[in-house]
């Protein structure tokens, strides 16, 4: 089989085990649905794993091609074709294998639930359309797995229909994505404008010439580039996708779908979204010094302040979804630093270590009877051994301990940061140190709090906490596995061989990786170096501070609480964003429909323009009407008050015309 005829079967493999079981859900069991979605599944992540390997071992340098021309109008090539080179392959292996875990995991997660048919299409519907994302070849198709899995995460976050907090946070989710795909959409419209075309390679290969151009704003007396104004709008969808400040309020909220979605969205699709396309469009960002201070500063803001939410809320999946906020805004102050390849690499182990992550939060409220608050947890460890092993692997992996796949991604983009020039570097470094300390505190609060501190539940619920069944601790094990690993694998191929060289694009006045790569030669110095850095020290102290607060002092925290009361607020609160959105936004585009509704509506189109030019003529032919009395006398008087009026006027007319002339 070619290679092009395996990228389709990996693509649309999912596809069917949405489709298949769709058109069949009211004859198959929900066995039949799971052995079809799962067997789609399977295949399409061998697949990709060749693909994966074949690019690693150099056997082809990339795959371009164009499958169906769907539409050609005004020069415009409307194509479905796929680009996989060692980008989208990479992608290709995360999106699938950390999918085909979430499959697995679903079976014994929602093997109670009513709607487990519905859930399989929609998981598999959702790895489709990040498939067509990330393999695409140009703008349009890249556009349509963009609005695809807009569309998954709206069906799965309110996957409880009948639950009013999940479709709040399906319509948030899908409201705060909008904003962010119109500056999508307008950065492909301005792409096309000025390059003719929406295919990448088209396009990329038009970017130096355009480079000069620049757009003229009078009004302000300020010229910018082109660029500039491409990137930002493409950016903002990336900070809707990827969730940064201040088009991160949907994230949260999104924990109200089951938790394997939660995982599969914050691991592996929506949300890498925004940074894979960063990556693959770095040809153009590279060329707007501007917009790369602006994504740098964006992310660097979101890693810190969104970190700082997880130390204050006691929900378990929440506390992850803010470490995942945290953790994006760390990639996207790589990509700030034209660090593509370093922001990549994280995104890679970030995926596997926040699946096993959520998934772990998963087996310990299935083990507590969906009880999700953290502070009636306790001593969880001897109940669950295999969640408490595989949740320790994924904590140390998200503070970054030496060794572990989290250490090489982080620390790599912590040092790109630090050797950057680009405007606001400096900013970006203090905040995404900071963080650090930030990230490991939360997460060992939350660990200590479910496993190690005393137990906080009933006796009753003691004596049925039980270890998870196989089908949800077996995802964690495998998902327990790259998440050490991965790193150690990437990080040589990364500093050595600069694995992404032929799919990302560097200028020469952005070297923070290539100053990396001078100061750090492999991973072997890279773990040799870290003991004595100031990060590794960092996260140590989190971890220190977190175990006095919560297990050697645990009253401290409410001290601490009491006495800063203020800052608590603030953050209790999470820097009254919700409230913004709600009372200015959401309450002012409310009381703007009304005003528009009874002024412009009932008033000036019902009241004045349809019933009131109605009610005019009735009333004028009213009048009127008055006039018909039938007696011959009255219309022999109008006639004659009529010819004495025209008489009148026209000689009026005559003589003062006379006059003047």
């Amino acid at each position: 089989m070619s290679l092009e005829n395996i990228v389709i079967l990996i693509v649309f493999l999912p596809l069917l085990g949405s489709v298949l079981p769709a058109f069949f859900i009211s004859y198959l069991t929900n066995r039949g649905v799971h052995y079809i979605s799962l067997s789609c599944m399977f295949f399409s992540t061998l697949l990709s794993f060749y693909i994966f390997f074949s690019l690693y071992n150099s056997h082809f340098h990339f795959i371009e091609k164009s499958l169906y021309i769907w539409g050609n109008s005004g020069g415009l090539t409307m194509e479905v074709g796929f680009l996989i080179d060692k980008l989208s392959s990479i992608m290709m292996c995360v999106v699938c294998f950390v999918s085909f875990m979430v499959h697995i995991y679903t079976m014994g997660y929602m093997n109670t639930d009513p709607g487990y048919k519905r859930f399989f299409c929609y998981i598999s519907f959702f790895t489709f359309a990040m498939l067509m994302l990330v393999s695409s070849n140009n703008f349009l198709q890249l556009f349509f797995g963009w609005e695809g899995v807009g569309l998954a995460s709206y069906l799965l976050i309110g996957f409880w229909y009948t639950k009013e907090t999940a479709i709040f946070a399906n319509l948030k989710a899908f409201l705060v994505n909008r904003v962010g795909d119109f500056g999508f959409l307008l950065g492909i419209v301005g792409i096309y404008c000025y390059c003719g075309s929406l295919n990448y390679f088209e396009v990329f290969s038009k970017l130096k010439y355009l480079s000069v151009q620049f757009i003229s704003f009078n009004f302000f007396d300020y010229t910018v580039s082109m660029f500039t104004v491409v990137c930002i709008c493409l950016f903002i969808g990336a900070m809707g996708k990827s969730a940064q400040v201040p088009l991160h309020v949907w994230l949260p909220d999104s924990m109200e779908g089951p938790t394997p979605i939660s995982a599969l969205i914050h691991a592996a699709t929506m949300v890498t979204a925004g940074i894979f396309m960063t990556s693959r469009l770095s040809p153009i960002f590279e060329y707007s010094d501007t917009a790369l201070s602006f994504i740098l500063l964006t992310g660097s803001v979101t890693c810190f302040s969104m970190g700082l939410l997880g130390i204050v809320e006691n929900d378990i999946k929440r506390i992850i979804a803010y470490s995942t906020l945290s953790q994006l805004g760390l990639m996207v102050s790589a990509l700030g630093v034209s660090a593509y390849s370093a922001g990549m690499f994280h995104l890679i182990t970030h995926a596997f270590f926040k699946a096993l992550l959520f998934l772990g939060a998963g087996s310990v409220i299935i083990g507590m009877h969906h009880v999700q608050d953290i502070t009636k947890m306790g001593n969880l460890r001897p109940y669950m051994p295999v969640t408490y092993g595989t949740m320790l692997v994924g904590s140390l992996c998200l503070i970054g301990f030496p060794g572990s796949s989290g250490f090489f991604s982080k620390d790599l983009i912590i040092e790109c940061v630090n050797e950057s020039d680009i405007a606001g570097s400096n900013i970006a470094y203090v905040l995404v140190v900071c963080s650090v300390f930030v990230t490991s505190f939360y997460s060992f609060r939350l660990f200590l709090l479910v496993f190690h501190t005393k137990e906080r539940f009933s006796r009753k619920l003691r004596f049925s906490i039980k270890e998870s069944p196989i089908e949800i601790t077996l995802p964690l094990v495998l998902l327990a596995i790259p998440s050490v690993l991965v790193g150690a694998f990437f990080i040589d191929s990364i500093l050595q061989h600069d694995y992404f060289q032929e799919s990302i694009f560097n200028l020469t006045n952005h070297p923070s990786m290539v100053l990396v790569k001078e100061n750090l030669y492999n991973g072997a110095h890279m773990f040799d170096h870290s003991w004595f850095s100031l990060v590794c020290w960092l996260s140590f102290s989190g971890w220190f501070f977190a175990w006095v607060f919560y297990v050697q002092f645990p009253g401290l925290s409410s001290v601490l609480r009491s006495n800063f009361s203020s800052v608590y607020s603030v953050l209790k609160n999470k820097y009254w964003f919700d409230d913004f959105n709600q009372y200015v936004f959401a309450s002012g585009s409310v009381m703007f429909g009304n005003f528009l509704w009874k002024i412009g509506d009932v008033l000036v189109i019902d009241g004045i323009i349809v019933n009131g030019s109605a009610k005019f003529i009735g009333r004028l032919a009213k009048v009127f009407s008055k006039l018909q009395t039938g007696y011959l006398y009255h219309y022999v008087f109008s006639m004659s008050v009529g010819l004495f009026l025209f008489l009148f006027y026209y000689t009026y007319i005559t003589v003062v015309g006379t006059i003047f002339d």
